[in-house]
């Protein structure tokens, strides 16, 4: 991993450093094959998680953290993916909006996760540099991997909200590849978004008997 932990090149005067640089692109990549609704996603952001937790461990324990949990949401939404349920006409998942129930239980599950891990980064200073944005990333994250795996159109809207935290925190961090990321993170997450909404109103229409598929 020691190739991995060196630096690649000097952008813009930050330092990227290859674990950053390859770890980020392989997230492009899952988000873009998600926005596919393509099974594909999930292995994709395994390996970037595997990636991505070499480069931050030791630095940003919530970003490190998180990308264990990444690792774990995307082994169970490669398991709900390949399930064969929920299944649009072109066989490829399903994609709906959340009913208001579960909107608020990822919404209170997103507050109370934040405080919970914020908190614990604060009693040991040592696991976080920026203790309440690491904590709002690595609990965003998870209720983002979590709607996408359920084929949840608010996952596009969770995205977006960690997008804003993770540009300046990463930037402020030193790991410039990964806020250059998240900026075009953010302009993939907007088409998706389009996609996904217009995607879940076609899913939702009933096909008539007789009629062609």
């Amino acid at each position: 991993m020691s190739r991995l932990d060196s630096e690649a090149f000097v952008l813009f005067g930050q330092h990227i450093i290859w674990s950053d640089m390859v770890g980020n692109i392989l997230g492009l990549i899952a988000l873009a094959l998600g926005w596919w609704r393509s099974v594909w996603t999930w292995p994709v952001q395994f390996l970037s998680g595997v990636i991505l937790f070499t480069a931050f461990y030791g630095h940003l324990a919530g970003s490190a953290g998180k990308q264990i949990v990444v690792m774990a949401v995307a082994l169970y939404g490669w398991w709900q993916w390949n399930r064969g349920s929920g299944r649009a006409e072109d066989g490829r998942i399903s994609v709906r909006f959340a009913t208001w129930r579960e909107r608020a239980a990822m919404i209170a599950a997103a507050a109370a996760g934040t405080v919970a891990v914020a908190l614990i980064f604060k009693a040991y200073p040592s696991l976080s540099w920026d203790p309440w944005p690491d904590a709002y990333i690595f609990v965003g994250t998870i209720v983002a991997m979590y709607a996408q795996a359920r084929g949840m159109v608010e996952f596009w809207f969770a995205w977006l909200l960690v997008d804003l935290v993770g540009v300046p925190l990463n930037f402020a961090n030193g790991y410039a590849f990964s806020g250059f990321v998240y900026v075009i993170y953010g302009a993939l997450v907007l088409w998706g978004m389009r996609d996904w909404w217009l995607r879940s109103r076609k899913d939702a229409r009933p096909v008539l008997e007789g009629a062609p598929a």
